[in-house]
């Protein structure tokens, strides 16, 4: 069987396109040739943007992304080849090892920014970036299937209001059939870090209920080491506009946070993480200069009740906010942060919208959290407001 210039070995697999066939040119180069489904073929929707997505494919650079090397939007049917990568996916990865350790995962998310920088740096954005389209060469991961999806999308198959891309990984303007930027593909990277650390971000489901949860709910990011939920929550934001990009992604995941400067206060967890070896300590290992074990049973009793202060307690852990600073406790652990020692208190919404996460950054450049479970969301949201109201009053005036 002979596809344009390529003959095949054999199918790699299938997709949203169509067949996946490893080939090899005249010269003895294995490449991978996309042949569009039938359906996709006779679509002149489909070759037009087809064309053009080609067009733009043909830039992308970096190191981890596979070239598209050659195209025939007008073949019968259409078809796409891009050089061959060996190695598995990361979902057959995962399947095959379990979950990444907290390196790897961050090693992951910085290679999967460097590709998203070079697709986007080219006008294109992926739409449908999952583990299925992520191989994990020799070399690094590669993102696969970018210049492809727009083509798809605009079709008489999705023209009807359905969502094109994968439940789970959908942000949630591609769930609501709203525009489409390359935030969306910073959505999806956001879920991948969860799925690589063993979870699912919006649990499991029907399509219809992943998509809804991706809309109004928050993501599970209680798999992911404590160092990285704020990156991954800042990657799954709900607002476009509120997630990082390419560039800022990869400082998060690569560059220590600054030490110093004027205290922060952000319900929206965008400061880097620290030195990794300290960021997002459990209340386990506290420093000595903060910490104390209570030696008794009580839960503890600094309490508050005040526009200046906030209190948030369940299942023996607590955080209490007010004008001495901030106490995280953990069981029978207790922090007490007083205000001149702390750079910055970031909250994150976790455990599908029940599990307010608070942590405090010194100017030391150490980082504690605790989680504190609401027994349903309506409390949990009434937390976050007041809290956000408390800690505004103390560090942003």
């Amino acid at each position: 069987m002979r596809i344009g210039p390529y003959v095949v070995e054999r199918e790699l697999g299938s997709g949203g396109m169509g067949t996946v066939y490893l080939a090899r040119s005249r010269g003895g180069r294995a490449v991978a040739v996309k042949v569009a489904r039938p359906e996709l073929a006779v679509d002149p929707a489909f070759r037009a943007r087809f064309r053009v997505e080609i067009e733009a494919a043909r830039r992308v650079g970096g190191f981890h992304t596979a070239p598209v090397v050659d195209a025939d939007p007008d073949g019968a049917p259409p078809w796409l080849a891009t050089a061959y990568v060996p190695g598995p996916t990361l979902a057959a990865r995962l399947a095959t090892d379990g979950p990444m350790e907290e390196g790897t995962v961050r090693q992951l998310g910085a290679a999967l920014a460097e590709a998203l920088q070079a697709i986007h740096a080219c006008g294109l954005v992926h739409r449908d970036l999952k583990p299925g389209n992520i191989v994990m060469a020799a070399d690094g991961p590669r993102v696969l299937d970018f210049g492809i999806a727009r083509a798809i999308e605009d079709t008489r198959l999705t023209a009807t209001g359905h969502a094109f891309g994968t439940p789970g990984f959908l942000a949630p303007e591609q769930a609501v059939g709203a525009d489409v930027t390359g935030a969306a593909d910073i959505f999806a990277l956001g879920a991948v870090l969860v799925v690589a650390a063993g979870g699912r971000p919006f649990g499991d489901g029907t399509p219809m209920a992943l998509m809804y949860r991706s809309v109004h709910e928050e993501a599970d990011l209680t798999p992911l080491p404590l160092a990285l939920r704020p990156v991954a929550a800042s990657c799954l934001a709900k607002n476009p506009a509120d997630r990082p990009t390419p560039s800022a992604l990869l400082d998060l995941l690569t560059t220590p946070g600054p030490q110093g400067g004027p205290p922060v206060h952000t319900s929206t967890p965008y400061l880097p993480p620290g030195d990794p070896s300290d960021a997002g300590k459990p209340l386990s290992r506290p420093s000595a200069t903060h910490a104390r074990r209570r030696d008794d049973d009580t839960f503890g009793t600094r309490t508050t009740d005040s526009p200046r202060s906030f209190t948030a307690a369940a299942d023996r852990s607590r955080v209490v906010v007010d004008e001495e600073g901030v106490l995280l406790q953990a069981d029978t652990t207790e922090i007490e942060f007083p205000w001149e020692e702390i750079g910055a208190v970031t909250t994150t919404v976790t455990g599908l919208g029940r599990v307010l996460r608070v942590t405090v950054r010194t100017y030391e450049g150490e980082s504690y959290s605790v989680d504190v479970r609401a027994p349903n969301r309506r409390l949990r949201k009434a937390w976050s407001l007041r809290m956000d109201r408390v800690l505004a009053r103390h560090l942003d005036g």
